[in-house]
């Protein structure tokens, strides 16, 4: 195994036999890495590095190829594939072929739905791949050579220059402070300086200057492709499918109870065992609820367009509901609850110098085509964007690390030249022949700004003498978006809770939540862990009241989200660099924010196309409709094949009559889930907790409108045999019509918890319910398939069917009443288990 670091902060070397597991390559003096790396600055020979190739592998991140054509067998595989698989078997056995082709289309559809979203959505190694450097400027057998970057190995000698991506993780050798963008990989948006002996991390960009180095850590044992391995191992099932797979098991138990029941039966009575059995699989095929992944499916693609429209991108399906549930939600501070812009403060001034001079000095120290942070910064500043006009600068000396500051000669309207210099306060303090005079003002307000997370840019002017005089410290901040507090306490009325995650300074950290009112609870991650640490319950009490957490790195925000999760949360996370790529694919709903890299929007469920939260609220209330929506389908499914496979099981075992037809249970199926995709556009309103499949409500609720609904399939069957004294043929056609219009209309029972009128349905569910309805009425009414039923009987079925709608309304209010008095058993968050084991296509 080759070295290893586990991240920026602590890294754990693992080698192959010359290195002790315990050596930590990051930390050790380089002479002793070199050693261990048998090594040196001269590098290695080409054949070593042939050799060592072959023991440590490739320098790129290893990815885990499943075969395709595997890969979309497996949705194939499991509960509900399997009671489709079975209805198109047993379709086929009985010759009903335009059963047997429809459910086929949507098994295959299912199918594909799954394979392709998922194929969609696990494209972030392919981005953390393209982040890498192509090639690497290294020395083998004396001489610099250009190789492929996959191509290195721990003892080779590289040299990095202005604009290199690092190519593996490696310790500088001797040569001047250079500066690197490490904010790919922390979050932090200033380059830092790193000097001889500092480690710089695979990934970085290299912003100033030129340096040597050794790399002591290839491929998916560098930091950054230790954040690609999480990413592989954060795989999810959603809660959606495991309600999926409740549900069905709950039907399936029932149903394989009821057809065994009627097959005994039948046997002990004697009745002709080649069509009991024929029935019994029509019977078998009506009670799977074949179309309820596709309908579910379809809602949530429908509420996918929904949130398109609000600059919401869903890359995975059942992210719609799994963000319905969210009750905690990890947002990354830079970019989403600020504004990602450095923002001059107030100016702490000297010797009587006004804020305006001070802003227009370090502006004139400042060059805006070099697009440096800073700089932009304080050009910002001005508040008369003509201030500069009047000067013209003579010479211009860029920061540079060992210098830490800028410096420019002006020369004024008036003809005066003069300097101007700005950089670090201590720097500028330096240069100052008088400097003991202003230094414990200048250290005081520098110790303030700090104290509020902001960093101290000092600034100083020197006339036709030469001599610098100090002006004053300009504060630096990231200021928080205007609409960040107002959307924060609006999630909280939501049931959401907020908490700040960032890789910036604790002080910074405690600074913004301030502002922003989120708490001042603010953790520093550094004594977290990672995800391979067992928390305390002190230490996971922490985690859960935290407000927020500063200097955050990837395993600890994957490992946040993991101890999250484990204790009953849903939880969001939010984020737009590579570093946040892990716990964007752990987290239950990991949003990328806008700009986000495409290593997090590869990771990510849903891909935000607008700054800040409030898209967020957006999403989480309109995927609280579409949950809305889900569940009342749900039940309105159960209930109706619980109707059908207890009425029709009863009716055989204690009546030894068949109420249906084989036709009449397909044609039954076909209509009703039909129509009933147009659920998919329902008004409903979502509620101001978060959501979670409460089975007991679900199960309790659709159980007992089945069996109210075979108590009423029971009376009208008792009126049309003892009291109309109608034959059995026409009796048939009459309880088909009777299923039929009941089952359509249990869907406005199901679609409210309080009075079916409580909220009205959309236009296109009301016509396509009485739509499909006048069609099963015209069947029954001409008899097609079946025996003629007439308008007058079909009147009396219409408004027996409504008077027990009305009967059944009062009593699912009852039902509600008493099941939330009970304690709730929701689907709770789990380990996350391979995707691969998904039983349900999303």
């Amino acid at each position: 195994m080759a070295p290893n670091n586990a991240s920026p902060q602590t890294a754990t070397a693992k080698s192959a036999s010359k290195l002790d597991v315990t050596d930590n390559l990051k930390s050790l003096p380089v002479a002793e890495v070199e050693k261990k790396l048998d090594s040196s600055p001269d590098g290695l020979t080409q054949a070593e590095a042939e050799k060592r190739l072959a023991q440590y592998g490739p320098n790129e991140i290893a990815e885990k190829k499943t075969n395709p054509f595997l890969k979309f067998l497996s949705y194939f595989w499991g509960p509900i594939p399997w009671m489709i698989e079975v209805a198109v078997i047993l379709s086929g056995v009985v010759r009903h072929w335009p059963d047997f082709f429809i459910i086929l289309l949507l098994l295959v559809s299912n199918a594909v739905v799954g394979f392709w979203e998922e194929r969609q959505a696990g494209n972030a190694i392919a981005a953390l791949k393209a982040k890498l450097a192509i090639t690497a400027r290294v020395k083998r057998d004396g001489k610099w050579i250009t190789p492929a970057a996959r191509g290195l190995v721990p003892g080779d000698a590289i040299q990095l220059r202005l604009g290199d991506i690092v190519p593996a993780d490696a310790r500088l050798l001797s040569g001047d402070p250079i500066q690197v963008d490490e904010s790919a990989l922390t979050g932090e948006s200033l380059p830092a300086t790193r000097k001889t002996g500092d480690a710089v991390f695979s990934g970085s960009i290299m912003r100033r200057g030129e340096i040597g180095a050794l790399v002591y850590a290839t491929g998916t044992h560098t930091y950054f492709g230790k954040t690609a391995e999480l990413v592989q191992t954060a795989h999810t099932v959603s809660h959606f499918q495991r309600a999926v797979l409740r549900i069905g098991n709950y039907l399936i138990v029932l149903a394989l109870v009821l057809v065994a029941a009627i097959i005994a039966v039948a046997i002990f009575r004697g009745d002709p065992i080649l069509t009991t059995l024929q029935f019994t699989l029509v019977l078998t095929v009506a009670a799977i609820p074949v179309a309820m992944p596709t309908v579910l499916s379809v809602t949530m693609a429908v509420g996918a367009r929904l949130l398109a429209k609000k600059q919401a991108i869903v890359s995975r399906l059942v992210a719609i509901e799994e963000l319905a549930g969210v009750d905690v939600l990890c947002a990354d501070k830079t970019g989403t609850l600020t504004q990602n812009k450095l923002t001059l403060g107030d100016p702490f001034c000297v010797n009587n110098v006004t804020a305006d001079n001070v802003i227009l000095d370090a502006a004139l120290a400042s060059r805006a085509e070099d697009k440096d942070t800073i700089d932009m910064a304080v050009l910002g500043g001005l508040k008369d964007k003509q201030a500069l006009k009047g000067y013209r600068i003579e010479h211009y000396v860029p920061f540079d690390p060992v210098h830490k500051r800028t410096e420019a000669t002006v020369k004024g309207a008036d003809g005066k030249q003069f300097k101007v210099t700005k950089g670090a306060p201590q720097v500028i303090l330096a240069l100052l022949a008088d400097a003991a005079a202003v230094k414990p003002a200048v250290d005081k307000a520098v110790d303030a700004f700090a104290a509020r997370g902001f960093r101290s840019l000092g600034v100083a002017h020197a006339d036709a003498d030469g001599k610098w005089q100090f002006q004053g410290v300009l504060p630096l901040f990231d200021p928080p978006r205007d609409d960040a507090s107002a959307t924060i306490a609006t999630a909280l009325k939501m049931g959401v809770k907020i908490k700040m995650v960032t890789g910036d300074a604790l002080a910074i950290a405690r600074e913004t939540a301030k502002k922003l009112g989120m708490g001042a609870n603010i953790l520093d991650a550094a004594g977290l862990g990672d995800s391979k640490h067992k928390e305390s319950p002190e230490e996971t009490a922490s985690i859960e009241k935290a407000d927020g957490f500063a200097q955050v790195f990837p395993e600890q925000k994957f490992h946040i989200v993991d101890v999250l999760q484990k204790h009953g949360h849903i939880v969001g996370m939010t984020g737009d660099g590579v570093n946040d790529a892990p716990a964007l694919k752990k987290a239950d709903c990991g949003i990328a924010v806008s700009d986000a890299t495409d290593a997090a929007r590869a990771a990510a469920s849903i891909v935000l196309m607008t700054p800040g939260l409030s898209v967020i609220i957006d999403a989480i209330k309109e995927s609280r409709r579409i949950f809305q929506r889900m569940s009342s389908y749900a039940m309105y499914r159960i209930a109706e094949t619980l109707r059908v496979l207890l009425f029709m099981t009863l009716a055989i075992l204690v009546f030894n009559f068949y109420p249906l037809t084989a036709v009449m249970i397909v044609m039954l199926a076909l209509l009703n889930d039909g129509a009933i995709l147009s659920i998919a556009y329902d008004n409903v309103l979502y509620k101001d907790q978060p959501e979670a499949w409460n089975m007991r409500l679900v199960l309790g609720v659709s159980t007992v409108l089945g069996i109210f609904g075979v108590v009423a399939a029971f009376g009208l069957f008792y009126l049309a045999e003892r009291v109309f004294h109608l034959d059995r043929a026409h009796i048939q056609t009459l309880m088909y019509l009777k299923l039929s219009v009941a089952g359509h209309l249990t869907i406005f029972l199901t679609r409210t918890r309080g009075p079916f009128w409580s909220i009205r349905p959309a236009r296109i569910l009301l016509i396509a319910v009485f739509g499909t309805q006048a069609i099963a009425t015209l069947i029954a009414v001409y008899g097609v398939f079946m025996t003629p039923l007439g308008w007058g009987w079909a009147a009396f079925v219409w408004a027996y069917a409504v008077a027990w709608f009305l009967v059944n309304d009062r009593v699912k209010l009852l039902v509600y009443r008493v099941l939330d008095n009970i304690k709730v058993e929701s689907i709770k968050p789990q380990p996350r288990e391979s995707a691969t084991s998904s039983l349900v296509a999303s």
